[in-house]
């Protein structure tokens, strides 16, 4: 989906394959959060993120290599690393650490959540400012070709359920699984990559598009009383 939209778009290539990167990205913890609101199957929203989320180091290269090399040179050896090392690597060490923290974790979880929203903050605020000029000249572009890749998401995901005639809840749980990236790794990547104020600025507006799309369709699926058709 995203190498097609990214085909229409007529972007520049590198602003292009930030879209393409952003659909090769797993779900994340804004999913998570999504299926929670809209009253769906958590326990399966989070197995589908961390199954997602470890078969990224692999899938991620892959898919970017197949998809995005008539607009990038791909390197898919540090695609690899540069996901390990923000997917992998953070995951290892919190198995480790765990077992020796376990009786702070409650002090400590309000920091590491500031911390980690802090982070992501900042990687924004920079890929927006050093972008800026190309956001000036195709953001209102790049803005709809993103959206679009967020609701035809909601729309796969939503008909794909309900053509293999899972219950309600796992409807819901399916629809925002496949509608909501991980923005944050896929910004990440591309400041790995040198390249983020080009193929990251897809990712930078990804995100906030999918919160504010995502609470809204979490208040609806929410508030829907009868069978969703």
């Amino acid at each position: 989906m995203g190498a097609n939209l990214a085909f229409f778009s007529n972007l520049p290539p590198e602003v292009a394959a930030g879209i393409i990167l952003v659909g090769c990205s797993p779900s994340g913890v804004a999913s998570n959060v999504m299926t929670y609101l809209a009253k769906g199957n958590l326990p399966l929203s989070l197995t589908l993120t961390a199954c997602a989320t470890l078969l990224a180091p692999l899938f991620t290269p892959l898919l970017m290599l197949t998809l995005a090399k008539t607009y990038i040179d791909v390197d898919p050896m540090a695609l690899f690393v540069s996901t390990t090392k923000m997917v992998v690597v953070p995951i290892a060490l919190g198995l480790i650490i765990h077992p020796f923290l376990k009786n702070n974790l409650s002090r400590l979880k309000p920091a590491l959540e500031w911390t980690a929203k802090l982070s992501i903050t900042i990687i924004i605020a920079i890929s927006t400012a050093l972008g800026q000029k190309t956001l000036a000249m195709i953001g209102g572009t790049l803005l709809l070709f993103v959206l679009l890749h967020n609701l035809i998401g909601y729309f796969l995901g939503f008909h794909c359920a309900k053509l293999f005639k899972l219950s309600q809840e796992d409807t819901k749980t399916i629809c925002i699984e496949v509608g909501m990236q991980n923005s944050g790794l896929a910004t990440g990547l591309a400041l790995e990559l040198g390249k983020l104020t080009t193929m990251g600025l897809a990712s930078t507006l990804f995100g906030p598009v999918m919160n504010s799309t995502g609470s809204i369709l979490a208040s609806l699926f929410s508030n829907s009383k009868k069978k969703m058709k």
